[in-house]
């Protein structure tokens, strides 16, 4: 008898949690393993009992039966992990703005260019690109205006994209954000709501993105690329897939940041590694691979 993990009254057997856990896999690219039966069941059973489906097989046909793509799009809602707040991982803030961002400005002096791309692939609620605006227009100060600046923010979640564009964020959630920054760049609402100013919002665009796409439509490289804490969900060859198609997205002497809870291997990685979770594109692709 095949395997069946059971909560409340929804029971997911073995067939269905490796349809499930194949789909998943193939659309976005989080590898769950054996052990995630019972997350699967904790995730989905309200949306399955809302929709009225009997079982996770009934559901599974109806999203591959959907050409609209809104079931998957609703699924990828449910199965991400949101989890982020503003300041995470300070010292990468601090590279950005003490090395990153000088490195990327010289480049592009020398280049008579002010079109600087930055790019925060999975962006959650909208933390870290509003934090990476902020200091964006701390860095430049009055000078921002002669510059073309800004960050495009993508993410799979179109719930998750619909919190951050409100840019509403608790007492808590904006804890970590710097005194100076805070006064200058929230507003207090009623309770313990904070809004992000207009000028830090209108320096970040949302878009709905899956980073399993083949292929990246952006027709301009990036300067700077964070994708922080998003591959621990996805197996090594997923990985290294989505570090090639980044490089290639990748502007000269351009940085990728990644979680301190990741790491790229050495041996096959085309960047260049410059610190814990810091690394450098200083070279062609072409080069890189052997």
């Amino acid at each position: 008898m095949g395997i069946q993990v059971s909560l409340g009254s929804m029971t997911i057997s073995e067939k269905e949690f490796h349809l499930m856990r194949s789909l998943i896999y193939e659309r976005f690219g989080i590898n769950l393993s054996e052990k995630k039966r019972t997350f699967i069941v904790s995730r989905l059973q309200k949306l399955l009992r809302a929709e009225g489906y009997e079982s996770f097989r009934q559901y599974y046909d109806s999203i591959i039966a959907d050409k609209s793509g809104k079931a998957l799009a609703e699924l990828a809602n449910f199965i991400s992990t949101n989890y982020t707040f503003f300041n995470r991982e300070r010292a990468h803030f601090d590279y950005f703005v003490n090395t990153a961002l000088p490195v990327i400005v010289q480049r592009l002096r020398r280049q008579k260019s002010n079109d600087i791309r930055i790019w925060c692939a999975g962006c959650s609620s909208g933390e870290e690109p509003y934090m990476l605006a902020m200091l964006l227009l701390e860095y430049f100060s009055e000078r921002y205006v002669s510059w073309n600046a800004g960050i495009l923010a993508t993410d799979i979640s179109s719930h998750a994209l619909s919190l951050a564009k409100s840019g509403v964020y608790t007492d808590e959630q904006v804890n970590l954000v710097p005194e100076v920054l805070r006064k200058k760049y929230f507003i207090h609402q009623s309770g313990d709501q904070w809004a992000v100013k207009e000028c830090v919002k209108k320096e970040v665009t949302f878009r709905h993105f899956n980073l399993m796409n083949r292929t990246f439509p952006f027709r301009q490289s990036f300067h700077i690329i964070f994708c922080r804490n998003v591959m621990i969900y996805f197996d090594a060859p997923t990985r290294e897939k989505l570090i090639y198609r980044f490089f290639k997205q990748t502007a000269q002497d351009g940085y990728l940041f990644i979680g301190h809870s990741e790491s790229l291997p050495r041996d096959r990685c085309p960047y260049c590694y410059i610190k814990p979770a810091v690394y450098q594109r200083t070279g062609s692709l072409q080069k890189v691979i052997k």
